[in-house]
């Protein structure tokens, strides 16, 4: 990837620099990412999914042996809270573009650092609730925040591999928190459970703090909106955000590109909620996020109760999801920076989930190791649809965007994801696990529908541009 001086400038908080004194082993050299921002990137990445992972895997011991909630309260407080992060994540975007990203990112991790140590010491369940709601909201708007400032610090053609490369880093992460985790449940104490939570709200501190101290040489959108407030107000000033602007960020020029500008009508409401393509790509990519609780909750429930399969099979399953996520997604992401080929990505992806529900279904009914064998088949073509999906869906929610705006629509697309994975869990244990092999087929026929429309929300964006003059 390339990078402005005042990005290159910078020191790296991931590794130190090749060259420098603590010079890197030449083989750890090779495998890091050539730009140094994308490098700084993975360094907090790392930081934050570690925490992320270790918390994770002992949060629902902690909730219902150390805080002694139920499962129904447990739940319940858990939808509560993903529906905060769906309202939350709006709101968030629109703030990154007013305030930049950056800024409003650390704020948010900052926030979510206090909430998640505010879980040791909750004692009432309206307590619980209320602060899973204040730490999901935090959190959901912490990730449009965390969208729009990639969108500030990597040159538009190499976004969606430097996003790769993070979420190979993020399932990295993820695993090395997961095994801290497994040590703390084999400990199985409320010291170790505590420490863990704390620990998490510990690496938000640290990541807040990285954050700080990345640099963002432009912020168009937030520049923009800086212009028009003076324009309004009739005050002469000087545009510029963190770090400085370019020629179009200091006078506010539209970019002819920029669906802003081509046909979403201006006003000071949120331009993504006006822009009809945008939409509707956001819900089609949200429909193929189900396939996040069909592994995460469907294929679990699968396993242990419609089929002979091991019960170890669903470990094995997210093994085989992860080691394929770090092998591919940053392959899946080659050729999808134009937008058609970003939409063909969305198509075989949602062609392979349904494929993949299919051979699922298939598992019910057959002897245990031939059940497990066909079960981590239809993971396998899940995961590779996975990883073109979110390559796709990745693309197109930058392109659609332009290059200003960024914060407001990753807040609407961001919006649609954590409506995806609200929803998801209760959608495939009842709707699917629930009606057998028969769930399957008609999860697997939404699927692929949600892919082959695509292409049409796409040319329905293409369609617009080309009608309107470039500004």
């Amino acid at each position: 990837m390339t990078t402005s001086p005042a990005e290159s400038s910078a020191p790296s908080f991931a590794m130190p620099e090749p060259g420098r004194s603590g010079r890197l082993p030449e083989a750890l050299r090779r495998r890091l990412h050539p730009d140094p921002t994308v490098r700084r990137l993975a360094g907090i990445t790392l930081v934050n999914t570690v925490g992320n992972g270790l918390s994770l895997s002992v949060a629902v011991l902690f909730f219902t042996r150390v805080l002694g909630l139920s499962a129904a309260q447990l739940g319940f407080g858990m939808t509560a809270a993903g529906l905060c992060g769906v309202v939350a994540s709006v709101p968030a975007g629109r703030a990154a573009d007013r305030w930049g990203a950056r800024r409003v990112l650390v704020a948010l991790v900052s926030a979510e650092a206090v909430g998640t140590a505010g879980y040791v010491f909750v004692h009432s369940y309206p307590a619980f609730v209320l602060l899973a709601c204040a730490v999901s909201a935090v959190d959901r708007g912490s990730s449009a925040a965390r969208n729009a400032l990639y969108a500030e610090v990597l040159p538009a053609d190499r976004r969606v591999a430097g996003r790769a490369h993070l979420r190979v880093v993020t399932n990295i992460g993820i695993c090395l928190g997961t095994g801290l985790g497994a040590i703390a449940l084999q400990l199985d104490t409320r010291a170790v459970y505590l420490s863990a939570i704390l620990a998490d709200a510990v690496s938000y501190v640290a990541v807040a703090f990285l954050l700080h101290r990345l640099p963002v040489v432009a912020a168009p959108a937030a520049a923009s909106v800086a212009a028009e407030s003076r324009d309004r107000a009739g005050t002469p000033g000087v545009s510029g955000t963190e770090g400085g602007s370019g020629a179009a960020a200091r006078s506010g020029a539209a970019n002819p590109s920029d669906p802003v500008d081509k046909g979403v009508k201006q006003g000071r409401g949120n331009p993504a909620l006006r822009d009809g393509p945008f939409l509707a790509v956001t819900a089609l990519c949200s429909v193929l996020g189900l396939q996040f609780a069909v592994l995460e909750v469907g294929v679990p429930l699968w396993i242990v109760q419609q089929t002979a399969a091991p019960r170890i099979t669903v470990a094995g399953s997210l093994v085989v999801n992860t080691l394929m996520v770090i092998a591919l997604q940053v392959r899946a992401t080659r050729g999808t920076e134009e937008r058609t080929a970003a939409a063909r990505a969305c198509r075989r992806a949602g062609l392979l989930l349904a494929a993949s529900c299919l051979v699922l279904a298939l598992a019910h009914g057959l002897p245990g190791i031939l059940a497990a064998v066909v079960v981590l088949a239809g993971i396998a073509l899940q995961s590779l649809a996975e990883v073109m999906g979110q390559a796709g869906g990745w693309a197109l929610s930058y392109d659609l965007a332009g290059e200003r705006g960024h914060g407001a629509y990753q807040g609407v697309f961001n919006a649609g994801t954590a409506a995806a994975l609200m929803a998801g869990p209760a959608l495939v244990s009842t709707a699917v696990i629930g009606y057998g092999p028969a769930g399957w087929a008609v999860l697997g026929a939404v699927l692929a529908a949600a892919g082959l429309a695509m292409g049409p929300a796409v040319r329905w964006a293409g369609r617009r541009d080309a009608r309107l003059p470039a500004a």
